[in-house]
């Protein structure tokens, strides 16, 4: 199908509920995508932090094409190698004492069920998260997401047990938390909100306070975990060990899989019944994040989004342009926030024109987001049409 074929099907059968560029991708290959007319665009959106070891990696291939000859799912109801396998490649690069897993599909899920666990490890009510926050769509996640543009005409599906306190302001953090707080959720670095980063120090507040008050400190990975930031998990440039990490995106290289990962005295509260999904952790998404953490090893991928990152922070730093206001990340997610929503809409269809996929998030800031197998060249080359286009 050309791409008037394909729009025309999806503007007849499907939910018109996502602004798309005009643009069909068909197949990729390492960091590029391919659309209905052949065009190759080098990808630094990676389908939203999600193709970490890019498209089509052949050691990523032989496992799911070798793991869909044998078995794809069977339910939890049973034992599979996959998924205790994926326990432990994953409790092998996670920080301090955070070694047990439950897997489920998405990091709104992992965000939700890392709620419950928080509420029924401590018998709590009430959470707390942070102003221009995101952790998802779903009816909890949405409720711990602190921006009423996600919230608006769902407030019904909202509880009253969510509080938002001000990010990188530990007093905010100590005005809200209290006996009553079962959990406290952080991100990093805000991806949604902006690509905006926190100190060290207030990570270390947060730490503290959470500590001291008894209450769980669940760190959201979704987007900055799995070698993003140029380490393993966004969380380990500030030294600080969570109760909790939850992540998805990046995990599975493109199949549908999300985690959460607390201590072994943590974990012990969810017994048979309190909490489970039907494909959480099958066995075609599990050999598919044990091949995806195999490869982020073999190939030193974490270490080349930090080397790499750390380059391109300062080659955008140099641009000078009056349209960039600023410039901020860690590793391979990286924002640079433009002086208007306007100049952002039309460098993303400019660098489209030029062969690059890029993201725009919060409205004026290019978020850029790619594989972690891009090269020095390949950044190079996005440096080069940049500096072309602002």
């Amino acid at each position: 199908m050309d791409l008037n074929e394909i729009k025309e099907l999806n503007s007849k059968y499907l939910f018109q509920n996502y602004g798309r560029m005009d643009i069909a991708l068909t197949h990729g290959k390492g960091a590029y995508l391919y659309d209905t007319e052949g065009k190759e665009y080098l990808d630094l959106v990676s389908g939203i932090a999600v193709n970490s070891i890019g498209y089509a990696h052949p050691e990523w291939v032989k496992a799911m094409e070798d793991q869909i000859s044998k078995l794809i799912h069977v339910s939890n109801l049973y034992y599979t190698a996959e998924q205790a396998e994926l326990g432990e490649k994953l409790a092998s690069v996670m920080p301090g004492d955070l070694q047990r897993s439950l897997f489920v599909n998405s990091g709104a899920e992992a965000n939700e069920g890392a709620m419950k666990l928080a509420v029924r490890y401590t018998k709590r009510s009430k959470i707390i998260s942070a102003l221009n926050g995101f952790h998802g769509r779903t009816s909890a996640s949405l409720g711990a997401t602190g921006q009423t543009k996600y919230q608006e005409s769902f407030e019904p599906l909202i509880s009253n047990a969510f509080r938002y306190y001000e990010y990188d302001n530990i007093e905010s953090v100590k005005s809200m938390i209290d006996k009553d707080t079962a959990a406290l959720l952080v991100e990093p670095i805000q991806g949604e909100g902006g690509v905006v980063k926190a100190k060290k120090e207030f990570f270390k507040g947060v730490r503290d306070l959470c500590t001291d008050h008894g209450v769980l400190m669940v760190v959201d990975e979704v987007q900055t975990g799995i070698g993003r930031t140029g380490k393993w998990f966004g969380i380990e440039e500030s030294g600080v060990v969570p109760d909790v990490i939850t992540m998805a995106k990046g995990l599975g290289g493109g199949v549908p899989i999300g985690a959460i990962t607390t201590t072994l005295e943590i974990s012990k509260v969810m017994t048979p019944g309190t909490h489970g999904t039907t494909f959480g952790g099958n066995p075609l998404v599990s050999r598919s994040a044990c091949a995806v953490i195999d490869i982020i090893k073999k190939e030193k991928l974490v270490e080349n989004a930090g080397k790499v990152g750390k380059a391109w922070m300062k080659d955008l730093k140099g641009v000078g342009s009056p349209k960039i206001k600023d410039v901020r990340g860690s590793g391979f997610i990286i924002g640079v926030e433009l002086n208007s929503n306007e100049t952002a809409s039309q460098l993303q269809r400019s660098m489209l024109k030029k062969g690059f996929i890029v993201n725009i998030c919060h409205g004026h800031v290019l978020r850029l987001i790619p594989p972690l197998i891009l090269t020095s060249r390949q950044k190079d080359d996005f440096m080069s049409a940049f500096n072309e286009v602002i």
